[in-house]
C-alpha cells in the first residue's frame, strides 16, 4: 500500500506546519530523505485526494499564486489512523549485495572497490546525521518533537555504523580472497 504510505508523509509534512506541494517535497527530501523519498507524481495526487476527502484545505496565496495546503482536524485524525497502522514491510533491492553474491564473476579487487565505495557512502552518511543531530539540538521544540527526530536520527547513525563495521570485515576477507594461493609445503623424503 504505497499510497497509505505516501498519504502519511504528506499529512505528517503538513502537520508540522501548512505548505505548497512544492514546499512539501523539498521538506520530505531534506528532512525525510535520509530514510523516506516520494516524487512529485507521488505528492501532487496525494494532496488533490486529501483535499477532496477534507483531510487537507488549499490556502491560495494571492502573492505568490501557489497554493498552501495545510492539514485540518479530519486530517490530524487520518494521520493518526495512519501512523498506528502495522509498518509495510518492502522487497529489499540492494544493488551491492546482488554484485557482491555474484561477486566471483567480478573478483576480488572489484568487489573491493565496491565495498570501499560503500563504506565511504556510509561515513559520509554518519558525518551527515551527526550534523543533522547537531542543529536539531540547537533549534527550540515548542511542540515536542525532539525527542522523535533524535529517535530517527539515532537509528541512521547506528545504521551507518553497522554499514562501516561490515565493509571493513567485508574488505578484510576480500583482501585474503585476493592473496596467490600457498603452494602445498613438499613432504621431506620424497622425490
Amino acid at each position: 500500500m504505497r499510497s497509505s504510505q505516501t498519504e502519511t508523509a504528506v499529512l505528517g509534512g503538513l502537520s508540522v506546519e501548512p505548505m505548497t506541494g512544492y514546499a512539501l517535497r523539498e521538506a520530505i527530501r531534506e528532512v525525510l530523505g535520509h530514510f523516506w523519498s516520494e516524487s512529485f507524481g507521488q505528492i501532487y495526487p496525494t494532496l488533490a485526494e486529501l483535499e477532496r476527502q477534507g483531510h487537507v484545505r488549499r490556502l491560495d496565496s494571492a502573492r505568490t499564486g501557489a497554493s498552501t495546503f495545510a492539514i485540518t482536524p479530519a486530517g490530524m485524525t487520518r494521520l493518526k489512523e495512519l501512523l498506528a497502522q502495522p509498518v509495510q514491510q518492502v522487497p529489499p533491492r540492494n544493488g551491492l549485495m546482488l554484485r557482491l553474491f555474484f561477486g566471483r564473476h567480478l573478483g576480488p579487487a572489484a568487489c573491493r572497490s565496491l565495498v570501499l565505495q560503500a563504506r565511504a557512502e556510509a561515513e559520509s552518511r554518519l558525518s551527515q546525521y551527526d550534523a543533522i543531530c547537531q542543529d536539531v539540538m540547537k533549534e527550540d521544540d515548542p511542540i515536542g518533537d525532539r525527542p522523535y527526530w533524535l529517535l530517527t536520527i539515532s537509528a541512521g547513525q547506528h545504521t551507518a555504523r553497522a554499514a562501516m563495521a561490515w565493509a571493513d570485515e567485508a574488505l578484510a576477507v576480500l583482501d585474503q580472497l585476493d592473496q596467490p594461493p600457498k603452494a602445498a609445503p613438499e613432504l621431506k623424503g620424497k622425490k
